[in-house]
C-alpha cells in the first residue's frame, strides 16, 4: 500500500485556488470570444438567415439577397454533412467560410438543400442555380453555380 501525504500551508492552498480560478476564467473568456465572433458575422448573406421554415422562406431569403428565382425549387433534398471532410468538401467549406458560414460546425448533422433556378443572373444564356443549405430553421451555407461542365461556383452574394 502506498500513502501520499502533502503538507499544505494556507498560502499554498490560496495560490492553487487562485491559479485554478485564473485558468477557468481564461477558458470561459476564450469560449465566449469564439461564440461572439461566430455570432457577430455581419456579412450580407447572414442577414435574414434564421426563421427558415420551408421553400417559400428560402425563396424569400434569395430574393432579399437580390436573386430572382423560380417560384418552385428544382429540388429539395436531405443531405448529411460528413463528420470528416474529404478534400472537395474542405474546398467547398472554404467558400462557405468566405461568406460567413462554416459547415464544420454542422459536421455529422443532416440538413436540407434547396435548389432554385436563378432567373436574373447577368449574362443569362445558361442555367444558373442557387443552392441553399438549411439546418433547424437556419441557413448554414449556399452557393450560386453554373450547370455547364466548365462552369463556375461562388457565394450567394452577386459578384457583379
Amino acid at each position: 500500500m502506498f500513502i501520499f501525504t502533502a503538507k499544505f500551508s494556507r498560502k499554498k492552498a490560496i495560490a492553487i485556488v487562485l491559479a485554478l480560478a485564473v485558468i477557468l476564467a481564461a477558458i470561459v473568456l476564450l469560449a465566449g470570444r469564439r461564440d461572439s465572433a461566430s455570432k457577430s458575422r455581419s456579412t450580407e448573406n447572414r442577414a435574414f438567415a434564421e426563421g427558415i421554415e420551408g421553400q417559400e422562406d428560402v425563396a424569400a431569403y434569395l430574393t432579399k439577397l437580390g436573386w430572382i428565382v423560380s417560384p418552385e425549387p428544382l429540388e429539395v433534398q436531405q443531405i448529411l454533412i460528413p463528420r470528416e471532410f474529404p478534400p472537395v468538401y474542405e474546398r467547398y467549406n472554404m467558400l462557405q467560410k468566405s461568406q460567413g458560414f462554416d459547415l464544420l460546425e454542422y459536421a455529422g448533422f443532416s440538413a436540407t438543400r434547396y435548389t432554385y433556378e436563378v432567373l436574373n443572373y447577368p449574362g443569362g444564356d445558361e442555367t444558373i442555380i442557387a443552392d441553399v443549405i438549411v439546418e433547424n430553421g437556419t441557413v448554414i451555407g449556399g452557393d450560386i453555380q453554373s450547370l455547364r461542365l466548365d462552369g463556375f461556383m461562388h457565394g450567394l452574394i452577386s459578384e457583379e
